[in-house]
């Protein structure tokens, strides 16, 4: 069982379903012994908490009646006469013997104080998903009553308190644009806490916003002074002064870089004349930079990059326009694109180049438009593409060229994809990725080839080995600022919490690596129950609030909607068929949507007219779909279809292999498959 009180007070089961805890009064007596933290409540004090007034002569019995109905809630399989193991009588009252991370407000705790001793990246993580666990004002169907007064101001004094720890982090991460809001927000509500006002400035500051934050300031010291009629504080009053003098250690990461940055530009336009080839070059260079930093970064680069290949194309010049194309060798881990109008010209003018190359063009110049063609082309044209992944990678290893081997190998594995169940192979081809480029310095190849594995380690279930890559990929992030690192490890802390009911070490301890998931072997049982729905979807929501305006719509569309379905069909609960922007995934979800409705028939046509799953990352998951649908519907020759095409994936965790989101094991659905068509799996 677990336990919310930071809002309303609810119980859920192990499924995630919620426990019916009968009235008030049985919700208030379970309320006080959870205040009391594991200490036996006297009887006598219990009947005063919770009549208030003198209890009446009947209040010692009624309270044995709602005790003995939440023990049959809370341990509903509790043989007759066995003695409760949660909620159990000792000495003159009762006691509530839940796990130390059984309870919210205690998991929150303990959350918050083991952030203060954690870098930045982690620290920022720990705190956002501690904070996603409130639903409301602590003890919030309780809020008159004098038991549990101290221990909601308590609470509410420490929720304030993480929500400045967390604007520390996103400020000591160079985050202060994502800070603003909330803090706003957070001084809005409490005028009177001087380090919001002080965190708010100082992110102000640090966006540009310098008027901002000294009428940030002004307006603190005004409320401070009208209403409880004190001056600021020495921190804000430093704050101040140092705003006003562009005191350097206030933005410690500008400075003297924003000022080489200024005089290498103004050199080079000095220097290399307008129409030069060498500027349309440097271009790709400067936005394969800028692709790595995200957000509006990426989509500038996505849409600059299409312009500059055109420019070249109109000068006539094919290897310029191959070394335009094949330069922009911007790693990619998800297999779906941002933008397929883009990518189709992309591929198409590189295959033009790649025939208008003379037989006297460099190997590598060839093996860069080879490898774009395979990178961008994802999932479609797959004989095509696959076979310039692996020309490009011979090419690659003859010259004996990391750089272009690390790119090689990122077509490899995009195509990767040929059925399903080849996580092992993605996983080798990770290994090398992060093999070869901690030799030569490919920073951003290393992190994709970190990724790659965090994902391949999910779809085997051995989350042991994604933590030590997620970790890995995070500290390189977090020394070579590659802010989009955060939006897949974000991701993969939803999805582990899912399957696993835990949050991911902050260091993960390689002989602590678990066997449970290598091919060939079934996934390991769940160590742990399986956490609530509701704090599984609320680490989903956490997870897609990082993908806003991060530039990768082909990864976001759809994926919230999805993860939340996923998460609900492998407990067993009905999918939520409210409106949902299904994205891509819409044609495979759709079927279980319309059983839900409780329309079989409908159910069964549109079941009838889903195509095949695109071959990415997320084909097994969507063939799941469809086996359960076939099931559901009786479809025998769609469970066919999905059986011959899970098979190969027996031993992988559905969906996994993306790193984001799980349908469970592959062998299970395979077995429901096997029931209904009244045979065993094949073999």
């Amino acid at each position: 069982m677990r336990f919310g009180v930071l809002g309303p007070v609810t119980v859920w089961d192990e499924a995630g379903g919620v426990v019916d805890v009968k009235g008030p009064r049985h919700r208030a007596v379970l309320a006080r012994l959870i205040v009391a933290r594991r200490r036996v409540v006297p009887v006598a004090r219990l009947a005063g908490d919770l009549w208030e007034e003198e209890p009446p002569p009947g209040a010692v019995g009624a309270l044995r009646t709602f005790v003995a109905a939440l023990r049959r809630a809370l341990e509903p399989e509790r043989p007759p006469r066995a003695a409760p193991r949660l909620l159990v009588t000792e000495g003159p009252g009762y006691a509530l013997r839940a796990a130390p991370d059984a309870v919210d407000a205690w998991r929150f705790e303990q959350a918050v104080a083991a952030a203060a001793g954690l870098p930045p990246r982690e620290a920022l993580e720990r705190v956002e998903e501690a904070l996603g666990w409130w639903r409301g004002p602590a003890y919030a169907d309780f809020a008159g009553q004098d038991w549990v007064r101290v221990e909601r101001s308590r609470l509410a004094e420490l929720r304030l308190h993480a929500i400045e720890r967390l604007a520390e982090a996103r400020l000591a991460l160079g985050l202060a644009g994502e800070a603003v809001p909330d803090l706003d927000a957070h001084v809005a509500e409490h005028p009177w806490r001087e380090d919001g006002w002080r965190l708010l400035a100082l992110a102000l500051y640090r966006t540009g916003r310098q008027g901002d934050a000294l009428a940030v300031l002004s307006r603190a010291r005004d409320l401070l002074a009208e209403h409880l009629g004190v001056d600021p504080g020495p921190r804000l009053r430093r704050l101040e002064s140092d705003i006003l003098h562009h005191a350097p250690h206030l933005d410690p990461m500008s400075g003297t870089a924003d000022s080489v940055w200024a005089q290498a530009a103004a050199a080079y336009d000095r220097s290399v004349p307008a129409g030069a080839r060498a500027r349309l070059e440097s271009t790709v260079t400067l936005m394969r930079d800028l692709a790595v930093t995200g957000g509006a970064g990426l989509e500038a680069a996505r849409r600059h990059r299409v312009a500059a290949i055109a420019a070249a194309e109109e000068l006539g010049e094919a290897e310029l326009t191959a070394r335009v194309i094949g330069s922009y060798d911007v790693p990619a881990i998800w297999t779906r694109s941002d933008d397929a109008g883009q990518a189709a010209q992309v591929v198409s003018a590189a295959e033009r180049a790649l025939a208008a190359l003379p037989p006297a063009a460099p190997d590598a110049v060839r093996a860069r438009l080879l490898a774009t063609i395979a990178l961008e082309s994802r999932g479609r044209h797959a004989v095509r593409a696959g076979a310039a992944a692996r020309q490009a990678e011979e090419i690659a290893r003859r010259l004996d060229d990391p750089a272009l081997l690390a790119f090689a190998l990122n077509g490899v594995f995009m195509q990767s994809f040929s059925r399903a169940g080849l996580a092992g192979r993605r996983d080798g081809v990770g290994a090398e990725l992060v093999a070869l480029s901690a030799r030569h310095g490919l920073v951003t190849f290393e992190v994709l080839g970190h990724l790659i594995r965090l994902q391949a380690r999910c779809a085997l279930a051995d989350f042991a080995g994604a933590d030590e890559h997620a970790a890995a990929a995070e500290r390189l992030a977090e020394r070579h600022e590659r802010p989009l690192v955060s939006v897949f490890t974000a991701w993969y802390r939803a999805l582990r919490l899912d399957v696993t009911g835990r949050r991911p070490p902050a260091e993960a301890q390689a002989t602590q690596r678990e066997s449970a998931g290598v091919a060939g072997r079934q996934p390991a049982a769940e160590a742990e129950p399986a956490p609530a729905v509701e704090e599984v979807e609320a680490a989903y929501r956490r997870a897609a609030a990082r993908l806003e305006g991060a530039g990768m719509p082909g990864l976001e569309r759809g994926l919230l909607p999805l993860a939340s379905l996923c998460a609900r069909v492998r407990r067993g609960l009905p999918p939520q068929t409210g409106e949902a922007d299904w994205g891509p995934y819409e044609p495979w979800v759709r079927p279980l949507l319309i059983l839900a409705d409780g329309r079989r028939d409908e159910a069964a046509a549109a079941l009838a007219g889903v195509p095949e799953p695109p071959r990415d990352l997320l084909m097994e998951a969507m063939w799941c779909l469809v086996a359960r649908a076939a099931v559901a519907v009786g479809d025998r020759e769609a469970m066919r279809r999905a059986r011959a095409a899970l098979e190969p994936a027996a031993g992988e965790l559905a969906g996994a292999g993306s790193g984001l989101l799980t349908l469970g094991p592959v062998s299970g659905h395979l077995a429901a498959v096997a029931t209904a068509l009244g045979d065993a799996p094949s073999t």
